[in-house]
């Protein structure tokens, strides 16, 4: 190499230097951006569906409480593998997000058909509370309207269809209806008048409190049928002919009326049998008890609330509440199911899975005041937060990788 070459990179040395280090920190944060982007994508930050919320469909352009049979034909259901009521455990479904915002959305995604109904080795212990229920307090749990006893037939026909397909090792295909060999109840749906309201002979087939929706003139839709056992919060006899917008209002859903009310009412309107969704929610209640949270007062109370709470009970009390939502269009008759399915834990528990107890400290904090009071932090908040920050430092302190968690674990679980 000639001598002039050689002076020249010399001289320039420095600058190719910045150039390098330059080039270099460009390309670490393009990473970076990618990355973040990625992240959106993975569902940590991400806080609703609107192209679900949004869909286009011809069933829009209908009369309002005019629904034309649909030829819809659910997919045959897979056999789940391997699945056992003793072994099988329930899905782990962590659905808060980090703050420090907390958003009020639809939350909706897409649902598969072999997710419909989900069943797990707490099946017995529902199962029994439900019936113990239903034998109780009758009415005042499963009820069904005259206008839609059709929907609730069609219901029962789709689940006695469904199980035994998704649940081959439990329920028993028989000309009249199903068997549950586990339980060992036969049920005959062909008979009429049926033995029971169809809606509680639907609840004793599954975990799930189940709701039926039916669009009237007016296009609004009311619950006119319902097995709602499990609710732990609230109460059908309380919301039984009420249409959408009341019961989420009655209710005093927090931003309801700004930021749901518009975009639930049109996808209701425009959902489609062959389109069923999901979303997941979570509460914190201060008791054990799966079917009634008695902590916010008696069952047959005029009035329930937060109030009654006892402050700040010892972490053991403190219990995780996730709901796991599926929404569906019945083909034959129109009807919107709610299927709502009740995980429920120790908080003590899940805290002891990797990042969990630091992004629901996290979701927590990010409450507005609106969701505190509906969710009733004040009345558990310190002991809560004292306790989740103590596990998740615990966790950091034994290696955890903060950076990691998308990796792991992605909402909603």
């Amino acid at each position: 190499m000639s001598s002039e070459i050689m002076e020249t990179i010399q001289q320039h040395a420095p600058n190719v230097a910045i150039i390098c280090l330059v080039t270099s920190l460009g390309v670490y944060l393009l990473n970076r951006i990618l990355q973040a982007w990625k992240t959106l994508g993975s569902g940590r930050t991400r806080q609703s569906t609107p192209s679900l919320e949004a869909s286009k469909s011809e069933d829009a352009k209908r009369p309002p409480g005019v629904w034309i049979p649909s030829d819809f034909k659910r997919p045959p259901a897979t056999p789940f593998p391997d699945w056992d009521v003793h072994e099988t455990k329930p899905i782990p479904y962590r659905p808060f997000r980090y703050g420090p915002k907390y958003f009020v959305t639809m939350g909706l995604r897409s649902m598969k058909w072999d997710e419909w109904i989900e069943l797990d080795n707490h099946y017995l212990r529902y199962h029994a509370d439900k019936a113990k229920r239903i034998r109780e307090r009758g009415d005042k749990c499963c009820r069904t309207h005259p206008d839609a006893m059709e929907a609730a037939i069609e219901l029962l026909e789709e689940l006695v269809a469904y199980l035994p397909e998704r649940y081959p090792s439990m329920f028993h295909k028989t000309p009249t209806g199903l068997t549950n060999v586990v339980t060992h109840e036969t049920f005959n749906i062909t008979q009429r008048p049926l033995p029971e309201d169809p809606m509680r002979t639907c609840a004793r087939l599954i975990q799930d409190d189940l709701a039926l929706m039916i669009e009237r003139p007016d296009g609004e839709y009311y619950l006119l049928a319902g097995a709602i056992l499990l609710a732990g919060f609230w109460r059908l006899e309380d919301k039984y002919e009420m249409c959408l917008s009341e019961i989420h209002t009655h209710g005093s859903v927090p931003q309801y009326k700004e930021k749901l009310e518009r975009g639930m009412m049109n996808f209701m309107r425009r959902l489609r049998p062959e389109d069923p969704v999901t979303r997941n929610n979570y509460f914190i209640q201060v008791d054990d008890a799966l079917p009634w949270s008695h902590s916010i007062g008696s069952e047959d109370a005029a009035e329930v609330s937060w109030n009654t709470a006892q402050k700040n009970k010892a972490i053991e009390h403190h219990y995780f509440r996730s709901e796991r939502q599926g929404l569906r269009r019945l083909p034959r008759s129109g009807a919107i199911v709610f299927s709502i399915r009740t995980y429920f834990e120790p908080v003590a528990a899940i805290a002891e899975e990797p990042y969990v107890p630091g992004r629901l400290a996290s979701a927590v904090r990010s409450w507005g005041d609106d969701v505190s009071r509906y969710k009733g932090k004040a009345k558990y908040e310190e002991v809560l937060l004292e306790f989740l920050d103590k596990k998740h430092q615990e966790q950091v302190a034994n290696g955890l990788d903060v950076e990691a968690e998308d990796e792991v674990r992605k909402y909603p679980f």
